[in-house]
């Protein structure tokens, strides 16, 4: 049974940094130095238990583990910690995070220092007006220079050098004093023990057992079990069955009271009935007012999601449903294509993210997806009528009646040793960019640069980490829409055009990437009896064309010598033959050719 703390001696804190800077192994030195966990539990990123998380390497969903610490002052504390995502994609769940906290610890890397990432969620922290910790971890690297990155941390986000704790999560070094720091600087939990109940709801996951798992932080009041309680955001009541703390195991508890995180289940088992960001209060003695939530984030990268197998279209429905619960950041809605019959229009934050949801379909819920090229939301000015957004190449009015398309656009932070400026420079003029402004801070360089959001969704990221050796970061934020020249790109197969396959891209690119992706479609569509042609056009101007050429049968193979005119008679005939058939014949188009519009330009 979990021991009940005076609301003086408890600390929530979470754990922020750019990815890869070593957040999880500092959670496993944490876990230990208090004794969280027994020897035969430990393993290393104990947190980050999805099998997606370990095979990559990163943290894709926010994780919560409960410490008890002896002090240097004799008295025990409750450590409530959050380790959050690191990558641009995912900073929803960090904002999501720090709203349950009192202080951030900011982890900094001792050799590679401020990246963009580390900006962009400390700016989060202090948004959520919360005491920051600077912490420089790898100091065991014989790269490392923790007095330059300390230096770094004061002259970019305006910490106090002298106060970053140098640490070691590798070996443990410098873990007590980060544990007394965290005693001393975050501040205890306010709010009333005694008020009305209320309870932030800011995670959630869907269990095949109880059904809708929330993840809650008590602000003001108590929730014990058998209490009915109130969703502010709907008014519907459910009775608590079962509350819980993360130790980091789930351990039941009677009772969660004001400043404390943890687990409440309460029978919810559609996707109506949770909302992130909603508030619990008690049905029989209701807050006035609910707590203030989270912002609405509207998706940025769109893509189809479709069953290979048709019967299998109501089991990926239900999935997403499920899926919804636990990341309530990508949406859906159902769609149709002729090529690839039912499915769903599904929007995520980023390409890292739909690629990460796609994962998880086929892993946790076994279904076989195939996914179209991604798309950005377009705004589009018709020549009558109001302005509208759209979201795929299909919903693309005709030429004529457009007056103009708008497409979204960021201001992109990126962060580069100085040495591979040049590159990066070249790869953003390349995409279209707009150079702000630079400012030096010793080696590294600091671009921030407008881009079209389209030209960053596939793989920017990728080619930003090949032209700096894995060293620059970036990360974005949505600013607005511009005008730009816009055209849809129709691909057609043996004259049919495969609506799965359309892309909007810039006029000046329409040749360059039609031929690509009708050149990557050769590969991957197999020879018919017949030749197939695959054609790139915008509008009714064919831009770009090859061909899978047929297979044949050596039909002259028994025509030794003779008259020529013999062996014309028999190919002529097998001509007509094969015109026929083209006629009546169909071209299956395999995962593989849907895949490939996806990796454009990767290679």
């Amino acid at each position: 049974m979990a021991t009940k703390f005076d609301q003086t001696r408890i600390r929530n804190f979470c754990i922020v940094a750019h990815i890869d800077h070593g957040k999880s192994t500092l959670a496993d030195r944490l876990l230990d130095a208090t004794g969280a966990l027994s020897e035969r539990e430990k393993q290393d990123q104990f947190l980050d238990n999805m099998d997606l998380e370990r095979e990559r390497g990163i943290t894709i969903k926010a994780q919560t583990a409960r410490m008890v610490y002896r002090a240097a002052d004799g008295e025990d504390y409750l450590l409530n910690l959050i380790d959050t995502p690191g990558h641009v994609d995912f900073s929803y769940e960090v904002s999501r995070a720090l709203s349950a906290c009192e202080g951030a610890v900011l982890v900094v890397d001792a050799a590679q220092g401020i990246e963009a990432q580390t900006l962009a969620n400390t700016y989060l922290a202090l948004d959520a007006d919360l005491e920051i910790i600077a912490v420089v971890n790898k100091i065991d690297l014989p790269s490392a220079d923790p007095d330059r990155v300390a230096q770094e941390i004061e002259d970019v986000v305006g910490l106090d050098a002298a106060d970053a704790i140098p640490v070691s999560a590798k070996t443990g070094q410098g873990i007590d004093t980060l544990l007394e720091r965290i005693v001393e600087m975050v501040p205890a939990p306010a709010g009333d023990r005694e008020g009305p109940t209320r309870a932030l709801v800011f995670d959630s996951w869907f269990d095949s057992y109880v059904g809708a798992v929330m993840l809650v932080r008590v602000m003001e009041g108590r929730l014990r079990k058998r209490d009915r309680v109130r969703f502010m955001m709907k008014g519907s009541e459910r009775e608590i069955s079962e509350l819980a703390v993360a130790i980091p195991q789930q351990v039941s508890v009677n009772e969660l009271s004001a400043g404390e995180v943890g687990l409440v289940i309460a029978g919810v088992k559609t996707l109506s009935d949770v909302h992130i960001g909603d508030t619990i209060t008690l049905a029989d003695r209701p807050a006035s007012e609910p707590l203030p939530g989270f912002q609405e984030v509207k998706p940025m990268v769109f893509s189809g999601l479709y069953p290979v197998e048709a019967e299998d279209y109501e089991d990926l429905k239900v999935s997403l449903e499920k899926l919804k619960i636990n990341d309530s950041s990508f949406d859906y809605e159902p769609e149709t294509s002729a090529a690839l019959g039912f499915g769903f229009r599904c929007g995520f934050l980023g390409f890292l993210h739909a690629e990460i949801i796609q994962e998880r379909l086929e892993r946790e819920y076994n279904l076989n997806l195939i996914t179209t090229a991604p798309t950005v939301r377009y705004r589009v000015i018709p020549k009558s009528g109001d302005a509208f957004e759209i979201e795929s190449p299909a919903a693309l009015p005709d030429v004529q009646d457009i007056e103009a398309i708008e497409e979204p656009v960021i201001m992109a932070t990126i962060h580069v040793p100085s040495e591979h400026l040049g590159q990066v420079l070249g790869l953003c003029q390349e995409r279209r960019g707009s150079q702000k402004d630079m400012v030096v801070h010793g080696d590294r360089v600091q671009v921030r640069y407008e881009l079209p959001l389209n030209e960053v969704v596939t793989d920017f990221h990728d080619k930003l980490k090949s032209a700096t050796r894995g060293y620059g970061s970036f990360d974005y934020e949505l600013t607005g829409y511009q005008p730009a020249k816009l055209v849809k790109l129709d691909i057609l197969v043996n004259g049919d055009p495969v609506d799965a396959l359309s892309l909007i891209v810039h006029k000046d690119h329409s040749q360059s990437r039609g031929a690509e992706l009708a050149r990557k479609l050769k590969e991957f569509i197999p020879r018919q009896q017949f030749a197939v042609a695959i054609q790139a056009a915008v509008g009714a101007k064919v831009i770009a064309r090859t061909t899978v050429k047929a297979l044949r049968k050596n039909v002259t193979a028994k025509c030794y010598g003779g008259d020529i005119t013999r062996k014309r008679k028999l190919l002529e005939k097998q001509k007509a033959g094969k015109k026929r058939m083209k006629m009546v014949g169909s071209v299956e188009i395999p995962q593989e050719a849907f895949l490939a519009a996806l990796k454009l330009g990767k290679e």
